[in-house]
């Protein structure tokens, strides 16, 4: 089990390592929408866990 945990960790960090710079020029408009859809997505998770911790209260 612990081998195939240090493999797929293994595998994640290369496939991010190899795309680590993008392939095509992003413009600025296109860098703030992704910002901004990482912000909201980051709300949103933050959102679910305060309704988890409600409703284990």
């Amino acid at each position: 089990m612990r081998t195939s945990l240090k493999r797929l960790f293994r595998k994640v960090a290369e496939i991010n390592q190899r795309y680590r710079e993008p392939r095509i020029e992003m413009s600025r408009a296109v860098r703030v929408a992704l910002e901004f859809l990482r912000i909201y997505l980051l709300f949103l998770v933050c959102l679910m866990v305060y309704k988890f911790i409600l409703l284990l209260n």
